[in-house]
């Protein structure tokens, strides 16, 4: 074939832009799985960091498995568990497989009724860890918000964030303030949930409820913690009555007057 020819220019462009196609696309496909790996062992990674445990990224699945005894579809109406993966099911799970940025939409527009939730054993004591959804000032953000057994008062809490500014917004990925949260409450079995609310520093939050100071220079991200956790946490409303509602029965129990 002449080289030179105008034919052999276009039959060789294309020969060469198919080669490279199939090369990107089993490049593409060889390293999905990887990804996908890789994106439930850091997702892994954000829930245990809400009840405080840090494993290296080798021993994160072990590690989960054995503190995450439980992973549960709730019901947003009834409070119920509707659906529930324990042993080898979880990380395999409906629950925590599901797309919690969509889920909330879903529930927002009537279309869903479930919400997952994260039962944990931590030295011996059960956890709840729920999952969040927001918006922050450029992006998504998210978080998960551990519960102590009582329902209402914060154990610990993670975020994340897709695209705040460095230095500012992004600060709520950071320990320091996630660890704001630790031992505050969002709400009580008398008031219900009332979340916990994020301010400037110096601002007053509303009769009754716990706040957090935000981020300095970071207004608008803060703002969107403070909507993504009011709008998540009022769909495990009913879930978390129950489990304040079992505390006190417990405690009534416990310190109930015996009859000599």
């Amino acid at each position: 074939m002449n080289k030179e020819k105008n034919s052999y220019i276009i039959i060789y462009s294309v020969v060469m832009v198919v080669i490279v196609a199939l090369a990107l696309a089993f490049t593409s496909q060889a390293l999905k799985t990887r990804k996908h790996a890789n994106e439930q062992i850091d997702k892994m990674q954000q829930i245990l960091r809400s009840v405080h445990i840090e494993p290296q990224k080798k021993d994160v699945i072990d590690t989960y498995k054995q503190v995450i005894l439980t992973e549960a579809l709730v019901s947003v109406k009834t409070g119920d568990i509707v659906k529930q993966f324990q042993g080898e099911e979880r990380t395999k799970s409906e629950a925590f497989n599901i797309n919690t940025n969509n889920q909330y939409k879903y529930l927002r527009d009537g279309i869903e009724e479930v919400t997952p939730i994260y039962i944990a054993s931590v030295d011996g004591s059960t956890k709840y860890i729920v999952p969040l959804n927001g918006n922050g000032l450029w992006n998504i953000i998210w978080g998960y918000l551990a519960l102590n057994d009582d329902g209402y008062s914060v154990y610990g809490a993670d975020f994340g964030n897709a695209g705040e500014t460095p230095g500012l917004g992004a600060e709520i990925s950071k320990k320091f303030f996630a660890d704001r949260f630790i031992d505050k409450h969002i709400g009580s079995p008398e008031q219900g949930v009332i979340s916990v609310a994020v301010l400037k520093s110096g601002q007053k939050a509303a009769e009754g409820q716990d706040k957090v100071d935000g981020i300095t220079g970071g207004t608008l991200t803060s703002n969107g913690v403070n909507d993504m956790l009011k709008n998540c946490l009022k769909y495990y409303e009913p879930f978390l009555a129950k489990l304040g509602n079992k505390v006190n029965s417990q405690q009534a129990t416990i310190t109930e007057p015996t009859n000599n």
